[in-house]
C-alpha cells in the first residue's frame, strides 16, 4: 500500500428539506385545517479516527464527499426524514486544516474520536407550524437551509515516542531494522527511505514506538532533496535520536547541518530532548573513530553514543537512554500538569 500523508478533499453537508403546504381534505370534515409537515435536516460531514489505518491513500481516488439532503415534508403532518451523514475515516494522528492550509480545524489523536466538520441545513417548517388563531389557513412553508461546503486539507503526522533524524545514509533505516520488527528498505545510496516508517522497540521488558523519516540535506527547508515536509512526522515525538554517519567527512559539520534544518523548520523540533549517536563504528579504525567522536562532541556539546547497528554494539545503551529520557519527559509533563491552575 502506498504511503500518502497529505490530501485535499471537498466536503459538503446536506441541504435541509422543504416544508410542505397541505390541508386536510376528508369527507364529512368541513374544516380540516393545515397539515403540512416539516422538512428533514440535512446530513452532517463527520470525521472519525479509526484504528487499522496508517495512510491517507483512500483520499487519492475520491476527493468529493457529500452528505444526503433531508427529505421534504409531506401532508398528514408527516415530517421528512433526516439525511444520512457522510463519514470520513482517517488514521490516528491526522490533522484537518481549512483550505488556506494554516487554520487548524481538528486534530484526530485518539481512536474513536469524532468531529463534525459541517452540519447539515435545518429543514423548513410546513404550513401546520404557522397556524394560529389569527392565521388559521396559512398557505406558505419554509424552504430548507442549504448545507455547508468547503475544501479541507488532511495531513497525517505519525504518533511515536521517539524519532530518528539525520542526513541521508546515516543509518536510520538500519537502526530501525536492528531494534524492531520493521523491514525498511536499506541500500548504499542516498534517499533510500522515501516514506516514513514505524517500529515497536522493546528494551528491558518495556516498549516504545520509533519513527523513521527520509534524510535531510542542507537547504531542505528550501525544497532541496526531499524537502523538510516529512519532519511533520516527528513533531509529535517526545525524543529525537540524531544519527550521524561515522564514515562521513566531518561528523560535527553533519550534525550542525541537520540542526540548522530543524531550527529552520520550527514547530519546536529544535527544543526537543535529543540523543546524539555516531553510527557505523564497525567501519572505522580506532584513530578515525576518536577524531569523529571528538568532532561530534564539540558540535553537539555532549558525549555521543557510538554504535554499530550491523553488529549490535552499543545499540542497547542507546535504547536504554531513550527510555530513561522518555521517563524524564513524562515526569516533567506530570509535574507541569500538577502545577497548572485549577479550572472549574
Amino acid at each position: 500500500m502506498k504511503f500518502l500523508d497529505q490530501a485535499k478533499v471537498y466536503v459538503r453537508s446536506g441541504d435541509g428539506g422543504a416544508g410542505c403546504v397541505s390541508f386536510r381534505r376528508e369527507k364529512f370534515i368541513e374544516f380540516g385545517g393545515p397539515n403540512g409537515g416539516d422538512g428533514g435536516r440535512g446530513g452532517d460531514v463527520v470525521v472519525e479516527c479509526t484504528d487499522g489505518l496508517n495512510t491517507l491513500i483512500d483520499y487519492r481516488y475520491q476527493q468529493h464527499f457529500k452528505a444526503r439532503p433531508g427529505m421534504h415534508g409531506m401532508g398528514k403532518n408527516r415530517n421528512g426524514p433526516r439525511g444520512d451523514d457522510v463519514v470520513l475515516k482517517v488514521p490516528q494522528g491526522t490533522e484537518i486544516y481549512a483550505e488556506d492550509g494554516e487554520t487548524l480545524l481538528a486534530d484526530m489523536t485518539e481512536v474513536g474520536q469524532r468531529v463534525v466538520l459541517a452540519r447539515g441545513g435545518n429543514g423548513g417548517f410546513g404550513n401546520a407550524y404557522f397556524k394560529s388563531s389569527t392565521n388559521q389557513a396559512p398557505r406558505h412553508a419554509n424552504p430548507g437551509q442549504t448545507g455547508t461546503e468547503m475544501w479541507i486539507w488532511l495531513r497525517l503526522k505519525l504518533i511515536a515516542d521517539a524519532g530518528l533524524v539525520g542526513l541521508p545514509n546515516a543509518g536510520k533505516s538500519t537502526f530501525l531494522a536492528a531494534v524492531s520488527a520493521a523491514k525498511p528498505k536499506i541500500a548504499d545510496y542516498p534517499f533510500t527511505t522515501l516514506h516514513p516508517g514505524l517500529g515497536v522497540v522493546g528494551v528491558d521488558g518495556r516498549e516504545f514506538v520509533l519513527a523513521d523519516i527520509p534524510g535531510l540535506i542542507e537547504g531542505a527547508h528550501e525544497g532541496h532533496g526531499l524537502g523538510d515536509r516529512f519532519l511533520g512526522h516527528v513533531e509529535r515525538c517526545r525524543v529525537l535520536i540524531h544519527l550521524v554517519d561515522g564514515t562521513g567527512e566531518h561528523a560535527g559539520k553533519a550534525y550542525k547541518t541537520v540542526r540548522a534544518e530543524l531550527e529552520a523548520y520550527g514547530h519546536g523540533l529544535s527544543d526537543k530532548p535529543e540523543i546524539v549517536v555516531l553510527t557505523k563504528a564497525d567501519s572505522l579504525d580506532e584513530e578515525t573513530r576518536k577524531d569523529q567522536v571528538a568532532r561530534l562532541k564539540r558540535a553537539a556539546k555532549r558525549t555521543p553514543y557510538v554504535i554499530s547497528a550491523a553488529s549490535g554494539a552499543g545499540v542497547r545503551d542507546v535504547l536504554r537512554a531513550v527510555m530513561a529520557m522518555l521517563d524524564g519527559v513524562d515526569a516533567a509533563e506530570a509535574e507541569r500538569a500538577d502545577d497548572a491552575p485549577w479550572q472549574p
